[in-house]
């Protein structure tokens, strides 16, 4: 728990953002709008059609603006609005964390078709590991959304669909590693099945996820720092439970009815990817100016979760095709 505290408070030092306060930003900003913003100024197409707004444009320039003359004097950059100065292409603010977003997203489609074409149609686990293929695709059409245009309804969309997507994964760890997916027709005679436990523990991740939403939803600021709060707390665990299964003695049986002494060839793989995850998340802690004003900090972790998304599905097909299951399971 101090390294939850620790790492939230190094995130919240380097999120806050300080230019747009500034009075040479708002002056400039007022200039800016006295100059472009008449009654017979028409935005060009590509902005428009990403709802780019006269004042908008003010902003954009301004933010530019202001980073040059702090390159020029040697002060320190600063952030606007939460964001670097970022050079925006066809209208896309962040184009680096959309284009990283999209590979994300492709990572996920392949991943997902990787699984329904190996995995058999009676293993146990198939419809969860497709639910989990869904839910992280629509968590990558939303950031790309949100970093092509931060608005208030695409990043609530971004935040909501990321908290989703921390939700399932630690539902259904819960479901894989404690066997929650048993019925009674896999079982022995006179075993009582797990699946019993399927429902509550289903309720009461959807009743923590609305009530997460709602919450958010009713303040009048969002709180950046609850939210931040509830997905690293919800992350650490289904991560802690992963890395666990690599371990000689894990709380819980690896396979059904299988002594943990077994150990299948793939059982580093979990601890190795989530501690690669961690690692990619400590981007978003150590943020600095973007290079050539096009990838920063934030779009680097992005293209850091390619490969480990990648790596995990391939640890989701090996394990869902070891014998155990054939053997004790699927029928």
């Amino acid at each position: 728990m101090n390294l939850t505290i620790l790492l939230l408070a190094l995130v919240a030092s380097v999120a806050a953002s300080t230019g747009d306060y500034s009075p040479q930003f708002q002056e400039c900003v007022r200039n800016q709008f006295t100059q472009r913003c008449s009654s017979s100024v028409r935005l060009p197409l590509n902005l428009r059609l990403f709802l780019w707004t006269c004042e908008d444009e003010c902003k954009y320039h301004c933010t530019h603006i202001i980073t040059d003359e702090a390159i020029r004097e040697g002060r320190r950059i600063e952030q606007f609005y939460g964001k670097w100065a970022f050079w925006r292409f066809f209208g896309m603010q962040e184009p680096a964390s959309v284009a990283f977003s999209l590979m994300n997203l492709w990572a996920h489609t392949k991943g997902g078709r990787l699984l329904k074409r190996r995995i058999p149609k009676e293993h146990p686990m198939k419809p969860f590991y497709y639910g989990f293929t869904l839910v992280n695709i629509n968590l990558w059409i939303w950031s790309s959304v949100f970093h092509t245009r931060d608005k208030p309804w695409t990043e609530k969309m971004d935040y909501f669909s990321a908290g989703l997507g921390s939700m399932y994964g630690l539902w259904y760890t819960v479901v894989r590693l404690y066997h929650l997916y048993l019925q009674p027709r896999l079982l022995v005679h006179n075993t009582p099945s797990r699946r019993r436990l399927l429902a509550p523990w289903t309720s009461l991740c959807i009743l923590l996820y609305l009530a997460h939403v709602t919450y958010l939803c009713l303040l009048p600021r969002f709180d950046y720092g609850w939210n931040m709060k509830v997905n690293l707390i919800i992350g650490m665990l289904y991560n802690s439970l992963w890395i666990s299964y690599s371990l000689s003695s894990p709380p819980f049986q690896r396979f059904w009815r299988v002594p943990n002494a077994i150990r299948p060839s793939f059982v580093l793989y979990p601890a190795m990817i989530a501690i690669s995850m961690i690692c990619a998340v400590s981007l978003e802690i150590f943020d600095f100016p973007p290079w050539w004003r096009i990838i920063d900090a934030h779009s680097l972790w992005h293209l850091a979760t390619v490969p480990i998304v990648w790596n995990w599905y391939r640890f989701l097909l090996k394990d869902s095709l070891d014998p155990s299951w054939r053997d004790r399971l699927i029928t």
